[in-house]
């Protein structure tokens, strides 16, 4: 059976893990480690933790290495799941036989863009601290994954991405995972904002993931998913609505929709998305709209108010803003949705003195 053998020392840590740390060269950590990228197959499933390379990233790291008084004390994390026999020795020393009949077992946690710029350098006897960690299983790899970036400048929205697969995550990031999951949900089943929401797995995508999971956050602190997701079948409910409201955000502003992107349109910027959320609480809490239709009909009243791609905003007392100036920060969003919200629900009251009754959220979800 192929094997390599290394020399390592353990470090007590958590008693659910085993972490030992090795000295090898970039072509040996090859042999028994992947990196495996972020990706979806057919069917939308995900797997593969890492980001795209980078390329000046990488360059930058080999330009150093290649020096001759180079040195590179931070470790490559891998982890594994099986293939690791650890043979204790004296004290902390061990030695460990790592398993190569089925290829590479491990995979690189933390480290990539090290561990490609070593691998293209000419002194290939070159080695770095390897820090290996044996978990239980797939989604403890996983786990290990996310807690162990999530501190470093890793793009949040990766991390973001990778959280419906985790679990026991701290507290914070609870909350988020809902919101990617449903994201994910939205960007890959059947429903109007599907393709359309760029995630490290769909690049094309000219949403913001993380505007989208803005709005899905606020209506779980406080808007109609936070009741929904209380009762059964709730989430899919939820996923619904706001798929309803997207459609009918395309059906009213066509112009402003179709074949633009954030710099073109700030309808599809994170500005425009993040404040029409707003519109949909509204219009579903107080008016009762559950289809694209009945959302539609609550935004007629913003046709011809707005300034997503052309001219300003007149948000009153002298606050007139080219429609380019709107940015994606909290201090615009709030100003643009309290806009859109004066004007619906003026016309809301418009309307219900006309004898029109909206109704209640979960009895019209759960009848």
């Amino acid at each position: 059976m192929r094997h390599l053998t290394f020399n390592a020392i353990r470090a007590d840590q958590s008693k659910t893990h085993t972490v030992v740390s090795i000295a090898a060269t970039a072509k040996d950590i090859l042999t028994f480690a992947a990196i495996e990228r972020i990706g979806r197959d057919e069917e939308g499933n995900l797997s593969g933790f890492q980001r795209p390379q980078i390329a000046t990233h990488i360059r930058e790291i080999r330009d150093y290495l290649e020096k001759p008084d180079a040195i590179l004390p931070n470790p490559i994390v891998v982890a594994f799941t099986k293939g690791v026999k650890v043979t204790d020795v004296n004290g902390a020393t061990c030695r460990i036989k790592i398993d190569l009949s089925e290829g590479p077992l491990g995979l690189v946690v933390d480290g990539q863009q090290r561990l490609t710029a070593l691998s293209q350098l000419e002194n290939k006897d070159f080695k770095v601290f390897v820090s290996i960690v044996i978990c239980r299983d797939e989604a403890e790899l996983r786990r290990q994954f996310v807690l162990i970036n999530n501190t470093r400048p890793l793009p949040k929205s990766l991390i973001y991405e990778l959280l419906p697969g985790v679990e026991n995550l701290p507290t914070r990031l609870e909350g988020r995972s809902i919101a990617a999951e449903l994201t994910d949900r939205l960007n890959h089943g059947s429903y109007s904002l599907k393709g359309k929401i760029h995630q490290h797995t769909n690049p094309s995508g000219f949403i913001s993931d993380t505007a989208i999971q803005k709005v899905i956050m606020n209506s779980l602190n406080d808007g109609i998913l936070r009741d929904l997701l209380r009762v059964e079948g709730g989430r899919d409910a939820g996923l619904k609505i706001i798929s309803e409201f997207y459609e009918a955000v395309k059906a009213t502003f066509p112009e402003d929709w179709w074949d633009h992107t954030p710099r073109t349109s700030r309808l599809v910027h994170g500005a425009g998305i993040g404040s029409l959320g707003y519109v949909m609480e509204v219009l579903a809490a107080l008016d009762g709209a559950r289809t694209w239709r009945q959302f539609a009909k609550g935004m007629e009243c913003l046709q011809g108010r707005t300034a997503w791609t052309r001219g300003h905003w007149d948000f009153g007392g002298g606050d007139v803003r080219h429609w380019k100036a709107i940015q994606n920060v909290s201090r615009d969003v709030t100003t643009l949705a309290q806009y859109l919200l004066r004007i619906v629900r003026a016309d809301i009251r418009a309307r219900r003195s006309k004898g029109s009754d909206p109704a209640p959220l979960l009895e019209a979800m759960t009848g």
